[in-house]
C-alpha cells in the first residue's frame, strides 16, 4: 500500500462546525504546540478569529474523533490489503468515511470472524449454488440443482440442506453489504419507534417506571431524560425496550437491488435468504448500533444540561470579602457554627442545640450572640438541609431582639458540603476539626465565593445533573472538568489566597504545580509580582505564559498584575501611558482617560482590535469580577415544610437544577418543587434553558402538593394550569392517543405487525 498522506482534519471540521478553515487549522496548531484552551480563547483572538472556549473545545473533541477514525482507517486498509482484496474503488469508499459506523460497515466482509453458518456452507462447497440463486435464472429446478450438491461426507444430506446452506451464504452476503446496512441504519435511526414494555419478570405493582409499561415514541426525537429513564428501567429489570421499524420496504428494496425475478424458479430461495438476512443478521446488529448511538446522543444531551447547570452555579454571585458565620443545621447533633474572616480563614467554631428545651435555647442564644460579638460577621450563611428553615428562623429572631437586623441571614445550598467535609482535601485543610464543622466552613465559604469553594468538590456531587450516573462517565468527567476550568479562568484567581484546588484549574497549572505555588507562598510570603512565579520550582517560561494572565495580585507594585492584561502586553500598555503623558498608575482604573485612547494607533501584526479592546476594558476596571452582584434571598416566614404549602400560593424561589423536562425550584421547604417545561412561561418552551438558569430567582405558584411522596408541582406562568405533569415522564396513554410529547416531538407512527419486523419481544408481548 502506498504511504498514507498526513491526516488533515481542519477542512472537515470547519465544514461540520461552520467555521473558517484557517481559524480551525490555527486552533489545531496551537493545541499541538501545548497551548491551553483558556489561553487560546483569551490571548490569541487575532489568530483564531475570536473563537471562544466552547468552539475551541468542539474543535478539540472533533479532531480527537477524526484522528481516531483515521487510525482505524489505516488499520482497516492494511488488513484488507494483506488479504489481497483492496481495490481502488474500495479504497476510495474507505477514504470517504466520516463515521466509525460507515467504516466498520465497509470492513465487515473482510473482518476476521468466528465460524459462521455461511463459512460452514462454503466449506461444504455450496457457494456455486448460492451464486446460481443470486443469478435468478428464468429456468431450472432448485431442488434438482440442490440435489447435485448432496454429499454425505461433507454433511449435505439432502437437496433441502444444500439449498439451506446456499441461503446462509446469501444471507451473509446481504448482511455484509455496506449500502444495505446504511439503508437499514437510516431507517432505524430516523423512522424507528422506541417501544417499551413491562418486563415479564417484573411485578405488576406501580413503580416510577409505570408510565413506560406500554409506551412508544419516535426514536429520532425522544428526549434524553426519557430515553435514559427507559434504559435505567431495563437495567433494573422492570422494563424491556426495542426499536421497531416497518421492514417490508427495506426487504423489498434489498430484493430489488439483488435483482429478484418473480418469474424465476429461484425467486423464493432469494426472497427467503433476504428475509433471513434481515431477521437474523442485519436487524439485530443495526438495532444494537442505533441503540448505542441513541445512548451517546442522550448522554451528550444530559451532559450538556449538567454542564450548563454547573457553569451557572460556579459563576453565582459571590458575597465577597466580608466576615461570615457558616451554620450547618442539625436537630439531634446540634447546629455547627464556624466563623470565617474576610478571606475565608477559619477563626472559631461553636455548637448550639435548638431542640432540648428552653434552657438549651437560652444557652444557644447566649453562645451565638457571644460568637457574633467576638467575630462581627456581616452575614450568616445557613445550610438549606434538614432543620435549615428552623435554624434560620431562630437566628433571625435573635437578631431582631438584639437590634441586629442589618446582619443578613442567607440560605445556602449545601449540596456536596458533606462530600467535601469527609474528603482528603478537607482532612488536609482541617485535620483537627470534626467533619460537621468542616461542613459549616464549606457552607460559609461557598457564600463568600461559590467558585473557590465548589472547585474542591467533585462536580458530580454538587447535585445539578440529570441521570448523571447513567451517562458515559469519561464523557461526563471530561465535560465537567472543562466547565470548571472555563469558569475559573473566566473569573481569574487571586494568587495570594487561592487554594491548591483552585490554582490547579488555572490554565497551564495542574495539581503538582499548584502545590508548589502554595508551598512557595507559605515559605516566602505573599507574591509581590507575577514575575516572581518564575521562582516557583518546576514553573518555567512556557507555563508562565499560559497561566500568568489568569492570576491576580491585588496591591502589587505593577497595577497590571491585578488585571487580566497578559505580561506579554505590559510593554504595549506602558507605551500607551507614555503616549498620553501619564504614569501607568494614573492610567489604570481611569475609565474616562482610557476612553480617549486612539485604538487604531496600536494595531500591528501582533496585536489586533480584539486584544486591544480586552486591554482597554481591563484598564477601565482592572481585575473586575465578571460575576453578578450578590443579593440576599429570603423565603416566606410562614412556609417552612411541605405541609405548609397550599394550592394557589405564590412564592419566591431559587432555581436549583434545570433538566430537559423542566426546572427544580427551592421555595424554602427542604424539598425542591418541579416547574414542568409546560409551566415555565406563558409561551411554548422547547428548551428550559431558554428561560431559566441555575441560581435564577423566580416567582412561582403552587399547583399541586403530594404529601405522601413529598412532591411539589409549581408553575411560573401568569395563569398556571393544574394539569401539568408532575414528573419528567409523560403518561403513556397520552402518547398513544397522539398528543405531542412534553418538550416537543410528534406522535409515533402506529406499530405494524409484519413478518420482517425484528421483534425479540414477540413471546413477551403474547403473554
Amino acid at each position: 500500500m502506498t504511504e498514507a498522506k498526513p491526516f488533515t482534519p481542519a477542512p472537515l471540521i470547519a465544514t461540520e462546525l461552520k467555521l473558517d478553515e484557517s481559524h480551525v487549522a490555527t486552533v489545531i496548531r496551537l493545541l499541538d504546540e501545548g497551548n491551553t484552551v483558556p489561553f487560546i480563547a483569551r490571548y490569541r483572538k487575532e489568530m483564531t478569529g475570536s473563537l471562544d472556549d466552547v468552539q475551541i473545545h468542539a474543535i478539540e473533541e472533533r479532531r480527537a474523533y477524526l484522528t481516531d477514525l483515521d487510525k482505524r482507517r489505516q488499520t482497516v486498509l492494511s488488513s484488507i490489503e494483506e488479504q489481497g482484496k483492496l481495490t481502488e474503488e474500495l479504497k476510495v469508499k474507505i477514504a470517504a468515511c466520516t463515521t466509525k459506523a460507515a467504516l466498520e460497515d465497509l470492513y465487515l466482509p473482510y473482518k476476521p470472524k468466528r465460524r459462521t453458518r455461511a463459512m460452514i456452507a462454503r466449506e461444504k462447497g455450496l457457494e456455486p449454488l448460492a451464486n446460481r440463486i443470486l443469478e435468478q435464472p428464468s429456468s431450472g429446478d432448485p431442488l434438482a440443482e440442490g440435489a447435485a450438491f448432496v454429499d454425505g461426507e461433507k454433511g449435505v444430506d439432502s437437496a433441502d440442506a444444500a439449498l439451506a446452506g446456499a441461503r446462509d451464504i446469501i444471507a451473509e452476503v446481504v448482511a455484509e453489504n455496506a449500502d444495505f446496512r446504511s439503508m437499514v441504519r437510516d431507517k432505524f435511526a430516523n423512522s424507528g419507534v422506541l417501544v417499551a414494555v413491562r418486563d415479564a419478570k417484573a411485578t405488576e405493582e406501580a413503580t416510577k417506571y409505570s408510565d413506560y409499561y406500554d409506551y412508544q415514541e419516535p426514536a429520532a426525537n425522544i428526549p434524553s431524560h426519557r430515553f435514559l429513564a427507559v434504559r435505567r428501567g431495563e437495567k433494573e429489570g422492570v422494563l424491556r425496550y426495542r426499536i421497531e421499524v416497518d421492514a417490508d420496504p427495506l426487504a423489498g428494496r434489498m430484493k430489488l437491488e439483488l435483482g429478484l425475478n418473480e418469474q424465476s424458479p429461484f425467486a423464493e430461495q432469494l426472497s427467503s435468504a433476504v428475509d433471513d438476512a434481515y431477521q437474523r443478521l442485519i436487524g439485530p446488529s443495526v438495532e444494537n448500533d442505533v441503540r448505542v448511538e441513541m445512548k451517546m446522543r442522550a448522554d451528550r444531551s444530559a451532559v450538556e444540561i449538567f454542564a450548563d447547570n454547573l457553569r451557572n452555579l460556579l459563576l453565582a454571585a459571590p458575597l465577597g470579602g466580608k466576615r461570615v458565620l457558616g451554620v450547618d443545621p442539625g436537630l439531634r447533633t446540634g447546629c455547627k457554627c464556624a466563623a470565617l474572616d474576610e478571606t475565608g480563614k477559619f477563626l472559631d467554631n461553636l455548637t448550639i442545640y435548638l431542640v432540648k428545651g428552653d434552657h438549651s435555647l437560652d444557652k444557644a442564644r447566649q453562645d451565638l450572640l457571644a460568637m457574633m460579638q467576638k467575630h462581627q460577621p456581616a452575614t450568616i450563611a445557613v445550610g438549606n438541609g434538614t432543620g435549615g428553615r428552623e435554624t434560620e428562623k431562630f437566628i433571625r429572631r435573635i437578631l431582631k431582639e438584639q437590634g441586629l437586623d442589618r446582619t443578613d441571614v442567607v440560605q445556602v445550598n449545601e449540596a456536596g458540603a458533606s462530600v467535601y467535609s469527609a474528603s482528603k482535601t478537607a482532612q488536609q485543610e482541617f485535620p483537627e476539626l470534626d467533619v460537621t464543622v468542616r461542613g459549616a466552613i464549606s457552607i460559609g465559604r461557598r457564600l463568600q465565593d461559590p467558585l473557590a469553594e465548589l472547585v474542591k468538590i467533585e462536580p458530580k456531587s454538587i447535585g445539578v445533573g440529570q441521570y448523571q450516573h447513567d451517562v458515559h462517565q469519561p464523557l461526563l468527567t471530561r465535560k465537567l472538568n472543562e466547565v470548571v476550568e472555563s469558569c475559573v479562568n473566566h473569573v481569574g484567581v487571586e494568587l495570594n489566597t487561592a487554594s491548591v484546588q483552585l490554582l490547579s484549574q488555572v490554565s497551564g497549572i495542574g495539581p503538582g504545580l499548584a502545590t508548589n505555588i502554595v508551598q512557595f507562598r507559605e515559605q516566602n510570603g505573599a507574591f509581590e509580582s507575577r514575575k516572581q512565579l518564575l521562582k516557583v520550582p518546576k514553573l518555567g517560561p512556557r507555563t508562565f505564559e499560559q497561566a500568568a494572565g489568569f492570576l491576580r495580585i491585588r496591591g502589587a507594585a505593577n497595577p497590571l498584575d491585578a488585571s487580566a492584561v497578559h505580561p506579554e502586553r505590559y510593554r504595549l500598555v506602558n507605551r500607551i501611558a507614555g503616549d498620553m503623558s501619564v504614569s501607568l498608575g494614573d492610567l489604570v482604573g481611569d475609565a474616562k482617560l482610557v476612553e480617549t485612547i486612539e485604538l487604531k494607533r496600536y494595531i500591528d501584526d501582533e496585536v489586533g482590535e480584539p486584544t486591544l479592546r480586552d486591554i482597554l476594558d481591563e484598564l477601565k476596571k482592572p481585575g473586575r469580577d465578571p460575576r453578578q452582584q450578590f443579593e440576599a434571598m429570603a423565603f416566606r416566614d410562614d412556609v417552612e415544610t411541605v405541609a405548609d404549602l397550599k394550592k394557589g400560593m405564590t412564592l419566591d424561589g431559587v432555581v436549583t437544577n434545570v433538566t430537559a423536562f423542566g426546572a427544580f425550584v427551592d421555595v424554602g421547604v427542604h424539598r425542591d418543587g418541579l416547574v414542568h417545561i409546560s409551566q415555565l412561561a406563558d409561551r411554548f418552551v422547547k428548551d428550559p434553558n431558554e428561560v431559566v438558569k441555575v441560581g435564577d430567582r423566580i416567582k412561582v405558584h403552587v399547583i399541586d402538593v403530594d404529601l405522601d411522596r413529598e412532591r411539589i408541582s409549581l408553575s411560573a406562568r401568569s395563569q398556571p394550569s393544574a394539569d401539568a405533569p408532575s414528573t419528567g415522564s409523560p403518561p403513556a396513554k397520552n402518547r398513544q392517543q397522539g398528543r405531542p410529547a412534553p418538550g416537543g416531538g410528534r406522535p409515533p407512527a402506529p406499530r405494524k405487525n409484519n413478518k420482517f419486523s425484528y421483534n425479540p419481544f414477540a413471546d413477551l408481548l403474547k403473554k
